[in-house]
């Protein structure tokens, strides 16, 4: 990877973060985030911290913004860690590369910045009804929180669009249901990873978690384009 942290600090250089500190800023965002993680991700050349002369290592802001990206990539787009690499490669390296789905960021930072809403603002912005958000929790579509994030934000709006054309969250309901049945798939499949007790194999058991439910996605999404063909005339 083109990027590499300095060994040294050099006079007037932000402050750096202990992993603790990094813990510490993150797991309210990340709850599975803990140092087998972060060292895993290291391994995987995702990161790469600065080192004290002791062997500490030492996150700068610049380290927290690129850490915080490849978390986001992981839970909300299931992204494999090899494709977040290759892209953040693409970044280092002076260009502005795609990620599958066609989303495009110019900088990992900018996912630094994810927006919180309380309810009656998540209604405002989704341009939704406070009924509406009642049918999608009711429905198992949105958790019930006191902030919600930018995911909920995108599924409310969703529903604002799909409401239009008669379509309600109680008509959803089985999406719950399947997303329990591919999480039994995936549980399944981990099993032989998850009897490893040691901290690297619970890392590689999310990494490869994430992996599955992306595989799952490509699949479902070929099937619908596949049934929505049937119905051109």
């Amino acid at each position: 990877m083109a990027r590499s942290s300095a060994q040294a600090r050099e006079p007037g250089a932000p402050t750096l973060l202990s992993i603790g500190q990094v813990l510490a800023r993150l797991t309210a965002e990340f709850p599975d985030l803990t140092p087998s993680k972060l060292r895993f991700l290291e391994e995987r050349q995702l990161i790469c911290p600065a080192r004290t002369e002791s062997g500490y290592r030492k996150f700068s802001p610049s380290d927290l913004d690129r850490l915080r990206f490849v978390l986001t990539m992981q839970r909300d787009h299931y992204l494999p860690l090899k494709v977040i690499r290759g892209y953040l490669d693409d970044l280092d390296a002076g260009r502005a590369p795609e990620l599958p789905g066609g989303s495009t960021f110019a900088s990992p930072s900018i996912l630094s910045t994810e927006r919180r809403f309380q309810r009656d603002e998540l209604v405002r912005e989704a341009g939704a009804t406070p009924q509406l958000l009642n049918d999608a929790v009711s429905s198992s579509l949105i958790a019930a929180t006191d902030l919600y994030g930018e995911e909920a934000l995108a599924v409310l709006r969703s529903l604002v669009e799909l409401q239009r054309s008669g379509i309600e969250p109680r008509h959803l309901r089985g999406f719950r249901a399947a997303a329990e049945r591919e999480l039994g798939l995936i549980e399944s499949a981990l099993i032989p990873v998850a009897r490893r007790k040691d901290a690297s194999s619970r890392a590689k058991a999310g990494e490869l978690a994430r992996e599955i439910a992306g595989q799952l996605e490509i699949v479902r999404s070929s099937l619908i384009r596949s049934a929505l063909s049937r119905l051109d005339p």
